[in-house]
C-alpha cells in the first residue's frame, strides 16, 4: 500500500512537471510582453517629455536672436523698484501746426510716392556720401517712440574699408552655410528670383554699413540690470523710421538679417553682451548699371482692413 502511494506521489509529481514544463515558454512569454509593454510605455512618457520640453527648430530666428557668445554674462536680478526714470518728469502743453484736409492728402499722398520708389538695391556704388546725412538720418531713427522711453538701439555706423572688408567675410562665411545648410531648399528656391546668394559685395563697396542693435537690457547708475521693455519692438520700429530717412535722402540701401554672424560681428564691433545684432544696412547711391526685379506691391484692399 505505501508503495502504492509512493508510485501515485511519484506520478502525480510527473504529471504536474510536465504539465509545468510545457506552461513555461507561455510564462516566459507573458512576461516578456509585461516587460516591453512597460518599457514602451515608459520611453513614450520620456519622448513625450522630451518632446514638449525641446524648442522648435526655426533656424532663421532662434539661432540668430539667441546670439550666442563667448562673454561670460553674470545672472542677476533686474531693480523692480527703480529703473532710474525720473517720476517727477514735466509735462508741458503740446502744440502742434495743423494742416487743412486738402494740404493732409497731397502730403500723405506726396508721402506715399516717395516711399513707393523705395527698393532693395544690391548694387551700391562707392561714391562718397555726405557724412552729415547719415548723421541726420539717424537722429531721425532715434525719434522713435520705445518701450517705457528706453530707447533701446545702437547705431553703429562703419565707414572703415578694412572693418568693412572683415565684416564681409563674416558674413559671406555664414552665409554659405546657411544658403547649403540652414536655409533649406524651399527658402533658397523662393529666393532664385531674386538672384541673391551668399557673395555680398555691397559689403565692400557701399560707403556706410549701419549695424543696428537692440540692447536687451540696460544699466543702472547702481550697475544693475534695467529692463528694456519691449526692445526688439520699439528697434524695429525705429529701423522702418531709418528707411524711410534713407529714402527721403535719396539713399538705398537692401535690409540684411545676418543669420548667425550677431556674436562675431559684435566681437568685432567691440558691443557690450548686452547689445544683440537686429539688422544690417549697406548704404549708398546706386550704380549705374544697378537692376532690380520687376516686382508687384499688395494693392490697399488686400493689406488694410477697415471695421
Amino acid at each position: 500500500m505505501e508503495r502504492n502511494l509512493n508510485l501515485e506521489g511519484s506520478l502525480h509529481v510527473s504529471v504536474v512537471m510536465a504539465l509545468f514544463s510545457s506552461l513555461t515558454p507561455v510564462f516566459i512569454a507573458i512576461i516578456c510582453v509585461l516587460i516591453g509593454v512597460i518599457l514602451k510605455k515608459t520611453n513614450g512618457e520620456k519622448e513625450k517629455h522630451e518632446t514638449k520640453n525641446k524648442p522648435v527648430s526655426r533656424p532663421w530666428v532662434d539661432e540668430d536672436l539667441k546670439d550666442g557668445t563667448d562673454h561670460p554674462v553674470e545672472e542677476e536680478e533686474v531693480d523692480e523698484e527703480w529703473q532710474g526714470l525720473d517720476e517727477n518728469v514735466a509735462h508741458v502743453p503740446f502744440f502742434v501746426e495743423r494742416y487743412s484736409e486738402a494740404e493732409m492728402i497731397k502730403r500723405s499722398q506726396a508721402f506715399y510716392e516717395l516711399l513707393n520708389k523705395r527698393r532693395s538695391v544690391r548694387f551700391l556704388s562707392d561714391e562718397p556720401v555726405p557724412r552729415e546725412v547719415i548723421d541726420n538720418v539717424i537722429r531721425t531713427a532715434g525719434t522713435s517712440p520705445s518701450g517705457a522711453h528706453t530707447e533701446p538701439w545702437t547705431f553703429v555706423v562703419v565707414q572703415d574699408p578694412d572693418v568693412k572688408h572683415k565684416i564681409r567675410e563674416i558674413v559671406e562665411e555664414e552665409e554659405e552655410i546657411n544658403y547649403k545648410k540652414r536655409m533649406g531648399d524651399k527658402w533658397v528656391n523662393d529666393l532664385k528670383r531674386l538672384r541673391t546668394n551668399w557673395i555680398k559685395e555691397y559689403l565692400d563697396t557701399a560707403p556706410y554699413l549701419i549695424l543696428i542693435f537692440k540692447q536687451v537690457y540696460g544699466r543702472l547708475p547702481n550697475g544693475k540690470k534695467k529692463t528694456h521693455y519691449y526692445n526688439e519692438i520699439s528697434v524695429s520700429i525705429a529701423c522702418g523710421i531709418l528707411l524711410a530717412a534713407l529714402q527721403n535722402a535719396g539713399l538705398y540701401t537692401v535690409t540684411t538679417t545676418p543669420l548667425n554672424c550677431g556674436p562675431h560681428l559684435r566681437a568685432l564691433l567691440r558691443r557690450p553682451a548686452n547689445e544683440k545684432l537686429l539688422l544690417l544696412l549697406p548704404v549708398g547711391y546706386p550704380k549705374r548699371d544697378a537692376t532690380v526685379p520687376v516686382l508687384t506691391r499688395k494693392p490697399l484692399e488686400d493689406i488694410m482692413v477697415v471695421v
